[in-house]
Protein backbone atom coordinates (compact mmCIF):
# COMPACT_ATOMS: atom_id res chain seq x y z
CA UNK A 1 0.00 0.00 0.00
CA UNK A 2 1.33 3.43 -1.03
CA UNK A 3 2.35 5.74 1.79
CA UNK A 4 1.49 9.41 2.06
CA UNK A 5 5.03 10.20 0.87
CA UNK A 6 4.62 7.98 -2.21
CA UNK A 7 1.33 9.66 -3.02
CA UNK A 8 2.88 13.10 -2.52
CA UNK A 9 5.76 12.23 -4.84
CA UNK A 10 3.42 11.03 -7.60
CA UNK A 11 1.13 14.04 -7.18
CA UNK A 12 4.01 16.54 -7.37
CA UNK A 13 5.60 14.79 -10.37
CA UNK A 14 2.35 14.67 -12.33
CA UNK A 15 1.40 18.23 -11.43
CA UNK A 16 4.76 19.69 -12.42
CA UNK A 17 4.84 17.72 -15.66
CA UNK A 18 1.36 18.84 -16.65
CA UNK A 19 1.09 22.39 -15.33
CA UNK A 20 4.57 23.86 -14.93
CA UNK A 21 5.07 26.50 -17.67
CA UNK A 22 7.97 26.27 -20.10
CA UNK A 23 11.12 28.09 -19.10
CA UNK A 24 11.48 26.63 -15.62
CA UNK A 25 14.94 25.19 -16.11
CA UNK A 26 15.81 25.29 -12.42
CA UNK A 27 12.62 25.23 -10.32
CA UNK A 28 11.34 21.95 -11.71
CA UNK A 29 11.01 18.34 -10.65
CA UNK A 30 14.79 17.78 -10.68
CA UNK A 31 15.28 20.57 -8.15
CA UNK A 32 12.50 19.14 -5.97
CA UNK A 33 14.12 15.70 -6.06
CA UNK A 34 17.47 17.21 -5.11
CA UNK A 35 15.93 19.03 -2.12
CA UNK A 36 14.19 15.81 -0.96
CA UNK A 37 17.49 13.92 -1.27
CA UNK A 38 19.30 16.44 0.95
CA UNK A 39 16.37 16.51 3.37
CA UNK A 40 16.80 12.77 3.84
CA UNK A 41 20.51 13.32 4.44
CA UNK A 42 19.74 15.87 7.16
CA UNK A 43 17.04 13.61 8.67
CA UNK A 44 19.57 10.84 9.04
CA UNK A 45 22.18 13.21 10.50
CA UNK A 46 19.75 14.78 13.00
CA UNK A 47 18.03 11.53 14.04
CA UNK A 48 14.49 12.86 13.57
CA UNK A 49 11.45 10.89 14.67
CA UNK A 50 9.34 9.17 12.01
CA UNK A 51 6.63 11.79 12.31
CA UNK A 52 9.01 14.74 12.01
CA UNK A 53 10.79 13.11 9.09
CA UNK A 54 7.45 12.60 7.30
CA UNK A 55 6.44 16.23 7.84
CA UNK A 56 9.81 17.48 6.55
CA UNK A 57 9.73 15.26 3.43
CA UNK A 58 6.17 16.33 2.62
CA UNK A 59 7.24 19.98 2.89
CA UNK A 60 10.22 19.26 0.63
CA UNK A 61 7.98 17.73 -2.04
CA UNK A 62 5.56 20.64 -2.06
CA UNK A 63 7.92 23.59 -1.36
CA UNK A 64 8.17 24.71 -5.04
CA UNK A 65 4.96 23.37 -6.55
CA UNK A 66 3.47 26.88 -6.38
CA UNK A 67 5.47 27.80 -9.50
CA UNK A 68 2.72 26.20 -11.58
CA UNK A 69 0.69 29.36 -10.93
CA UNK A 70 3.25 32.09 -10.29
CA UNK A 71 6.89 32.50 -9.32
CA UNK A 72 5.95 35.47 -7.14
CA UNK A 73 4.54 34.24 -3.85
CA UNK A 74 4.89 30.60 -4.90
CA UNK A 75 5.59 29.57 -1.29
CA UNK A 76 2.09 30.54 -0.13
CA UNK A 77 0.58 28.94 -3.24
CA UNK A 78 2.52 25.73 -2.59
CA UNK A 79 1.40 25.69 1.04
CA UNK A 80 -2.25 25.92 -0.08
CA UNK A 81 -1.82 23.12 -2.62
CA UNK A 82 -0.16 20.95 0.04
CA UNK A 83 -2.97 21.69 2.49
CA UNK A 84 -5.64 20.67 -0.02
CA UNK A 85 -3.77 17.51 -0.96
CA UNK A 86 -3.19 16.47 2.65
CA UNK A 87 -6.81 17.21 3.56
CA UNK A 88 -8.00 14.96 0.75
CA UNK A 89 -5.67 12.25 2.03
CA UNK A 90 -7.01 12.58 5.56
CA UNK A 91 -3.74 13.82 6.98
CA UNK A 92 -3.74 15.16 10.54
CA UNK A 93 -4.54 18.91 10.52
CA UNK A 94 -1.98 19.75 13.18
CA UNK A 95 0.73 18.13 11.06
CA UNK A 96 -0.55 19.91 7.96
CA UNK A 97 -0.03 23.23 9.74
CA UNK A 98 3.62 22.35 10.38
CA UNK A 99 4.08 21.32 6.72
CA UNK A 100 2.70 24.68 5.59
CA UNK A 101 4.95 26.64 7.96
CA UNK A 102 8.01 24.76 6.70
CA UNK A 103 7.11 25.58 3.07
CA UNK A 104 6.52 29.25 3.85
CA UNK A 105 9.87 29.47 5.67
CA UNK A 106 11.66 28.95 2.33
CA UNK A 107 10.52 32.38 1.15
CA UNK A 108 13.45 34.64 0.25
CA UNK A 109 14.31 36.83 3.23
CA UNK A 110 12.37 34.73 5.74
CA UNK A 111 14.23 33.52 8.85
CA UNK A 112 13.46 29.90 9.78
CA UNK A 113 12.61 29.41 13.43
CA UNK A 114 11.99 25.73 14.12
CA UNK A 115 14.38 22.87 13.62
CA UNK A 116 12.32 21.49 10.71
CA UNK A 117 12.19 24.89 9.01
CA UNK A 118 15.97 25.27 9.29
CA UNK A 119 16.53 21.80 7.86
CA UNK A 120 14.26 22.49 4.86
CA UNK A 121 15.96 25.85 4.20
CA UNK A 122 19.39 24.19 4.31
CA UNK A 123 18.22 21.51 1.88
CA UNK A 124 16.65 24.13 -0.44
CA UNK A 125 20.00 25.93 -0.71
CA UNK A 126 22.14 22.81 -0.69
CA UNK A 127 23.21 23.59 -4.27
CA UNK A 128 25.42 26.35 -2.79
CA UNK A 129 27.58 23.46 -1.55
CA UNK A 130 27.40 21.48 -4.78
CA UNK A 131 30.55 20.64 -6.71
CA UNK A 132 28.69 21.41 -9.92
CA UNK A 133 27.37 24.71 -8.59
CA UNK A 134 28.31 26.54 -11.79
CA UNK A 135 26.03 24.37 -13.93
CA UNK A 136 23.12 24.67 -11.48
CA UNK A 137 23.63 28.43 -11.29
CA UNK A 138 23.57 28.73 -15.08
CA UNK A 139 20.20 26.94 -15.15
CA UNK A 140 18.75 29.49 -12.70
CA UNK A 141 20.18 32.38 -14.70
CA UNK A 142 18.68 31.07 -17.94
CA UNK A 143 15.36 30.47 -16.19
CA UNK A 144 15.19 34.10 -15.09
CA UNK A 145 15.90 35.14 -18.67
CA UNK A 146 13.33 32.77 -20.17
CA UNK A 147 10.64 33.94 -17.74
CA UNK A 148 11.58 37.57 -18.49
CA UNK A 149 12.26 38.25 -14.82
CA UNK A 150 15.72 39.70 -15.46
CA UNK A 151 18.62 39.22 -17.84
CA UNK A 152 22.06 39.33 -16.21
CA UNK A 153 25.40 40.00 -17.81
CA UNK A 154 28.27 37.70 -16.81
CA UNK A 155 29.61 40.21 -14.31
CA UNK A 156 26.19 41.03 -12.87
CA UNK A 157 25.39 37.36 -12.36
CA UNK A 158 28.66 36.59 -10.59
CA UNK A 159 28.24 39.66 -8.38
CA UNK A 160 24.65 38.64 -7.57
CA UNK A 161 25.81 35.15 -6.59
CA UNK A 162 28.54 36.58 -4.37
CA UNK A 163 25.98 38.82 -2.65
CA UNK A 164 23.76 35.80 -2.03
CA UNK A 165 26.64 33.84 -0.55
CA UNK A 166 27.84 36.66 1.69
CA UNK A 167 24.71 38.57 2.68
CA UNK A 168 21.58 36.47 2.16
CA UNK A 169 22.40 32.92 3.08
CA UNK A 170 23.79 30.78 5.86
CA UNK A 171 23.47 27.16 6.87
CA UNK A 172 21.62 26.49 10.14
CA UNK A 173 21.97 22.79 10.90
CA UNK A 174 25.18 21.35 12.42
CA UNK A 175 25.45 18.80 9.60
CA UNK A 176 25.23 21.47 6.88
CA UNK A 177 27.74 23.69 8.68
CA UNK A 178 30.21 20.84 9.07
CA UNK A 179 29.89 19.07 5.74
CA UNK A 180 28.38 21.57 3.29
CA UNK A 181 29.95 24.85 4.36
CA UNK A 182 33.51 23.93 3.21
CA UNK A 183 32.33 23.30 -0.36
CA UNK A 184 30.25 26.48 -0.24
CA UNK A 185 33.42 28.37 0.71
CA UNK A 186 35.22 26.82 -2.25
CA UNK A 187 32.38 27.86 -4.55
CA UNK A 188 32.54 31.39 -3.16
CA UNK A 189 36.28 31.45 -3.77
CA UNK A 190 35.69 30.30 -7.35
CA UNK A 191 33.10 33.05 -7.83
CA UNK A 192 35.53 35.70 -6.59
CA UNK A 193 38.20 34.39 -8.94
CA UNK A 194 35.74 34.44 -11.81
CA UNK A 195 34.75 38.01 -10.96
CA UNK A 196 38.40 39.09 -10.96
CA UNK A 197 38.86 37.34 -14.29
CA UNK A 198 35.83 39.14 -15.76
CA UNK A 199 37.03 42.50 -14.45
CA UNK A 200 40.51 41.89 -15.83
CA UNK A 201 39.07 40.76 -19.14
CA UNK A 202 37.04 43.95 -19.33
CA UNK A 203 40.14 46.00 -18.55
CA UNK A 204 42.09 44.11 -21.23
CA UNK A 205 39.25 44.61 -23.68
CA UNK A 206 39.12 48.30 -22.87
CA UNK A 207 42.88 48.58 -23.26
CA UNK A 208 42.72 46.70 -26.55
CA UNK A 209 39.91 48.96 -27.76
CA UNK A 210 41.98 51.97 -26.76
CA UNK A 211 44.97 50.57 -28.61
CA UNK A 212 42.85 49.86 -31.70
CA UNK A 213 41.45 53.38 -31.52
CA UNK A 214 44.97 54.77 -31.23
CA UNK A 215 46.10 52.71 -34.22
CA UNK A 216 43.04 53.74 -36.16
CA UNK A 217 43.70 57.40 -35.40
CA UNK A 218 47.30 56.84 -36.38
CA UNK A 219 46.19 55.22 -39.64
CA UNK A 220 43.97 58.21 -40.31
CA UNK A 221 46.94 60.53 -40.07
CA UNK A 222 49.06 61.24 -43.15
CA UNK A 223 51.50 58.52 -44.10
CA UNK A 224 55.23 59.18 -44.06
CA UNK A 225 55.47 59.38 -47.86
CA UNK A 226 52.61 61.86 -48.05
CA UNK A 227 54.12 63.92 -45.25
CA UNK A 228 57.45 63.99 -47.09
CA UNK A 229 55.75 65.11 -50.30
CA UNK A 230 53.97 67.97 -48.59
CA UNK A 231 57.07 68.94 -46.63
CA UNK A 232 59.33 69.07 -49.70
CA UNK A 233 56.74 70.86 -51.82
CA UNK A 234 56.05 73.46 -49.13
CA UNK A 235 59.78 74.02 -48.66
CA UNK A 236 60.22 74.52 -52.42
CA UNK A 237 57.34 76.97 -52.52
CA UNK A 238 58.81 78.95 -49.63
CA UNK A 239 62.23 79.03 -51.33
CA UNK A 240 60.68 80.27 -54.54
CA UNK A 241 58.81 82.92 -52.58
CA UNK A 242 62.08 83.99 -50.93
CA UNK A 243 63.75 84.17 -54.36
CA UNK A 244 60.91 86.32 -55.70
CA UNK A 245 61.15 88.65 -52.70
CA UNK A 246 64.93 88.87 -53.14
CA UNK A 247 64.57 89.74 -56.83
CA UNK A 248 61.98 92.39 -56.01
CA UNK A 249 64.27 93.84 -53.33
CA UNK A 250 67.17 93.96 -55.81
CA UNK A 251 65.09 95.87 -58.33
CA UNK A 252 63.77 98.13 -55.61
CA UNK A 253 67.28 98.87 -54.36
CA UNK A 254 68.74 99.41 -57.85
CA UNK A 255 65.98 101.76 -58.87
CA UNK A 256 66.22 103.62 -55.56
CA UNK A 257 69.94 104.13 -56.19
CA UNK A 258 69.29 105.23 -59.78
CA UNK A 259 66.70 107.76 -58.68
CA UNK A 260 68.98 109.02 -55.91
CA UNK A 261 71.84 109.53 -58.38
CA UNK A 262 69.52 111.18 -60.86
CA UNK A 263 68.21 113.55 -58.27
CA UNK A 264 71.71 114.35 -57.05
CA UNK A 265 73.48 114.72 -60.40
CA UNK A 266 71.03 115.28 -63.27
CA UNK A 267 68.22 117.36 -61.81
CA UNK A 268 70.44 120.24 -60.60
CA UNK A 269 71.93 120.55 -64.12
CA UNK A 270 68.56 121.01 -65.74
CA UNK A 271 68.40 124.61 -64.52
CA UNK A 272 71.16 125.49 -66.96
CA UNK A 273 69.67 126.43 -70.37
CA UNK A 274 72.49 124.61 -72.08
CA UNK A 275 71.29 121.32 -70.55
CA UNK A 276 67.75 121.58 -71.77
CA UNK A 277 68.26 118.58 -74.05
CA UNK A 278 68.63 116.41 -70.87
CA UNK A 279 65.10 117.09 -69.61
CA UNK A 280 63.22 114.50 -71.65
CA UNK A 281 65.77 111.69 -71.32
CA UNK A 282 65.90 112.33 -67.57
CA UNK A 283 62.12 112.26 -67.26
CA UNK A 284 61.97 109.03 -69.29
CA UNK A 285 64.69 107.55 -67.11
CA UNK A 286 62.89 108.50 -63.87
CA UNK A 287 59.50 107.37 -65.22
CA UNK A 288 60.67 103.84 -65.92
CA UNK A 289 62.54 103.67 -62.59
CA UNK A 290 59.45 104.74 -60.66
CA UNK A 291 57.31 102.18 -62.46
CA UNK A 292 59.89 99.48 -61.69
CA UNK A 293 59.93 100.47 -58.02
CA UNK A 294 56.14 100.47 -57.82
CA UNK A 295 55.87 97.04 -59.36
CA UNK A 296 58.60 95.71 -57.03
CA UNK A 297 56.66 96.95 -54.03
CA UNK A 298 53.46 95.50 -55.47
CA UNK A 299 55.12 92.08 -55.88
CA UNK A 300 56.08 91.91 -52.21
CA UNK A 301 53.01 93.56 -50.73
CA UNK A 302 51.04 91.11 -48.48
CA UNK A 303 47.29 90.61 -48.87
CA UNK A 304 44.97 91.67 -46.07
CA UNK A 305 42.90 88.81 -44.56
CA UNK A 306 40.09 88.73 -42.01
CA UNK A 307 42.04 86.51 -39.58
CA UNK A 308 38.83 85.00 -38.18
CA UNK A 309 36.81 81.82 -38.59
CA UNK A 310 33.74 80.25 -36.97
CA UNK A 311 33.19 76.77 -35.55
CA UNK A 312 30.72 76.24 -38.35
CA UNK A 313 33.52 76.93 -40.84
CA UNK A 314 35.63 74.23 -39.15
CA UNK A 315 32.76 71.73 -39.00
CA UNK A 316 32.04 72.35 -42.69
CA UNK A 317 35.78 72.19 -43.49
CA UNK A 318 35.75 75.62 -45.13
CA UNK A 319 38.75 77.19 -43.39
CA UNK A 320 42.44 76.48 -43.91
CA UNK A 321 44.08 76.69 -40.49
CA UNK A 322 47.58 76.12 -41.87
CA UNK A 323 47.72 79.74 -43.06
CA UNK A 324 48.18 82.34 -40.33
CA UNK A 325 46.03 84.86 -42.14
CA UNK A 326 42.94 82.79 -41.38
CA UNK A 327 43.35 82.68 -37.60
CA UNK A 328 45.59 85.53 -36.36
CA UNK A 329 42.62 87.33 -34.77
CA UNK A 330 41.21 84.22 -33.05
CA UNK A 331 41.55 83.26 -29.38
CA UNK A 332 43.93 80.48 -28.35
CA UNK A 333 41.16 78.16 -27.11
CA UNK A 334 39.25 78.38 -30.40
CA UNK A 335 42.43 77.83 -32.40
CA UNK A 336 43.45 74.79 -30.32
CA UNK A 337 39.98 73.29 -30.66
CA UNK A 338 40.02 73.84 -34.41
CA UNK A 339 43.50 72.33 -34.83
CA UNK A 340 42.43 69.25 -32.85
CA UNK A 341 39.48 68.85 -35.20
CA UNK A 342 41.81 69.09 -38.18
CA UNK A 343 44.28 66.56 -36.77
CA UNK A 344 41.49 64.06 -36.00
CA UNK A 345 40.26 64.14 -39.61
CA UNK A 346 42.78 62.90 -42.16
CA UNK A 347 40.72 64.13 -45.11
CA UNK A 348 40.40 67.58 -43.60
CA UNK A 349 44.13 67.69 -42.87
CA UNK A 350 45.01 66.62 -46.42
CA UNK A 351 42.58 69.17 -47.80
CA UNK A 352 44.09 71.94 -45.66
CA UNK A 353 47.63 71.09 -46.75
CA UNK A 354 46.52 70.90 -50.37
CA UNK A 355 44.81 74.28 -50.11
CA UNK A 356 47.94 75.71 -48.53
CA UNK A 357 50.03 74.48 -51.46
CA UNK A 358 47.49 75.76 -53.95
CA UNK A 359 47.26 79.26 -52.57
CA UNK A 360 51.03 79.45 -52.11
CA UNK A 361 51.26 78.60 -55.79
CA UNK A 362 48.75 81.33 -56.62
CA UNK A 363 50.79 83.86 -54.62
CA UNK A 364 53.99 82.74 -56.35
CA UNK A 365 52.32 83.06 -59.74
CA UNK A 366 51.29 86.61 -58.92
CA UNK A 367 54.76 87.53 -57.65
CA UNK A 368 56.63 86.10 -60.62
CA UNK A 369 54.15 87.57 -63.08
CA UNK A 370 54.66 91.04 -61.64
CA UNK A 371 58.42 90.46 -61.49
CA UNK A 372 58.47 89.52 -65.19
CA UNK A 373 56.69 92.76 -66.03
CA UNK A 374 59.02 94.66 -63.68
CA UNK A 375 62.21 93.27 -65.23
CA UNK A 376 60.83 93.83 -68.72
CA UNK A 377 59.89 97.43 -67.92
CA UNK A 378 63.23 98.02 -66.20
CA UNK A 379 65.14 96.60 -69.16
CA UNK A 380 63.05 98.51 -71.70
CA UNK A 381 63.33 101.66 -69.60
CA UNK A 382 67.13 101.41 -69.48
CA UNK A 383 67.33 100.89 -73.27
CA UNK A 384 64.91 103.70 -74.04
CA UNK A 385 66.59 106.02 -71.56
CA UNK A 386 70.05 105.38 -73.05
CA UNK A 387 68.71 105.89 -76.57
CA UNK A 388 66.95 109.08 -75.47
CA UNK A 389 70.18 110.45 -73.96
CA UNK A 390 72.10 109.54 -77.11
CA UNK A 391 69.55 111.12 -79.42
CA UNK A 392 69.35 114.22 -77.24
CA UNK A 393 73.11 114.55 -77.31
CA UNK A 394 73.18 114.24 -81.08
CA UNK A 395 70.35 116.72 -81.61
CA UNK A 396 71.84 119.25 -79.22
CA UNK A 397 75.30 119.07 -80.80
CA UNK A 398 76.89 118.62 -77.38
CA UNK A 399 80.30 117.03 -77.34
CA UNK A 400 80.18 113.32 -76.60
CA UNK A 401 83.76 113.28 -75.25
CA UNK A 402 85.37 115.51 -72.67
Amino acid sequence: MATILDKAQDFVLNTLNEKLPKGYLYHNYNHTQRVVKHVKELIEAENLSVGEAEILELAAWFHDIGHIESSAGHEAIGASIAEEFLKNEGYLPERTVVVKKCIESTKMGAIPETKLEKMLCDADFSHFASKNYGEVSDLLREELKQLEVKTYSDREWVEENIRMFNDHHKFYTPHAVEFWQPQKNKNLLALNKELRKIVQKKKDKKAKASELKRKKEKDLRPERGVETMFRVTLRNHIKLSDIADTKANILLSVNAIIISLALANLIPKLDNPSNTYLVYPTLIFLFFSLISMGLSVLATRPNITSGKFTREDVNNKKVNLLFFGNFHKMGLDDFQWAMNEVMKDKDYLYASMTKDLYFLGKVLHRKYKILRYTYAIFMVGIVISVLAFAISFQMSGAPTTP
